[in-house]
């Protein structure tokens, strides 16, 4: 977004990347996506053309970097990741990250974490709560299951929105549903629409400080296929903007852009989507951070 690079100290909202697919169970390459999206982020402007927002004129916001990774040692990339969001954490600022597959939203939430569970809302075509993958419980498919069992988030106090796909096994869903996650499938999103379903995410998650997951393959494959697991039948590019400009109002201690594989969009409309996507958090973000400042 053209931001001047910067440490976390001094920056309200500190936009980061974390180059690392070391969780991909299929089709490589997220760990590519920081650089395109920020390639691709040079074509945002500063103000949104509905809420009139102008993120960079209410805070201070930089590019804060990336943080290191180890790309054949996956232990020591999510130790290395936790340290890089602590210093964030204990610097002030409220992390924008661009991933990366979606393992590293479990580092983020560790780094991040004050002690208390937190709120989530997540669009995903998938759940991500796996118990493990081929033998191994760290990879992309199981951060959100590993969040609650260390504490990090409360499972009733979830929602993931936007999952689809058919599935391995007919028992899939069930520790997610068992702990108290709530799962809204397309089906039910096309049907009930997109303000009401907001409407009960916001209401779930209340003044509770909350993290936001966006994994691009929550989006259609027309519209995004750059992604490592893509699933037919999602929502368009607008949609997804929509859907993030609902969170209006909703007490956000950080969020996430994942599964951008610039590798897989040759075209960079994926990397490109991502970006925007992004715009539109921190648009939010700054609304909701410079408010609080006001009072």
């Amino acid at each position: 977004m053209r931001l001047p690079a910067a440490s976390p100290g001094g920056v309200d909202i500190a936009l980061v990347g974390v180059p690392f697919d070391g969780g991909t169970t299929n089709r490589t390459g997220p760990r590519h996506g920081p650089r395109e999206i920020r390639n691709q982020s040079s074509l945002c402007r500063r103000v949104h053309h509905v809420s009139l927002t102008s993120p960079f004129d209410l805070l201070r916001v930089a590019d804060c970097g990336d943080s290191p990774v180890n790309p054949v040692d996956k232990e020591e990339s999510l130790a290395a990741i936790t340290g890089f969001f602590e210093q964030i954490r204990d610097a002030g600022a409220v992390p924008l990250t661009a991933g990366g597959d979606h393992l590293i939203t479990l580092p983020v939430l560790r780094g991040l974490h004050k002690g208390s569970p937190r709120a989530l809302i997540h669009f995903d075509a998938h759940t991500d709560t796996y118990d493990e993958i081929f033998g191994t419980k760290y990879n992309h498919g199981t951060p959100f299951r590993r969040a609650v069992e260390e504490g990090l988030l409360d499972p009733e106090r979830m929602i993931q929105i936007g999952l689809r796909g058919a599935i391995s096994h007919g028992t899939n869903y069930d520790w997610a549903r068992d702990v108290g996650i709530r799962l809204v499938f397309i089906e039910e999103l096309r049907k009930r629409g997109l303000a009401d379903v907001m409407a009960e995410a916001k209401a779930l998650v209340g003044a509770d400080e909350t993290y936001v997951s966006f994994d691009i393959d929550v989006i259609d494959p027309a519209y995004a296929p750059g992604t490592g697991t893509p699933e037919i039948g999602g929502i368009t590019s607008f949609e997804a903007q929509s859907l993030v400009r609902m969170l209006s109002g909703v007490n956000i201690v950080g969020a996430d852009v994942v599964e951008v594989s610039p590798p897989l969009d040759p075209s960079g409309i994926t990397a490109l989507t991502g970006a925007t996507m992004m715009f539109e958090l921190l648009c939010v973000m700054a609304e909701g951070m410079a408010a609080k400042k006001a009072d």
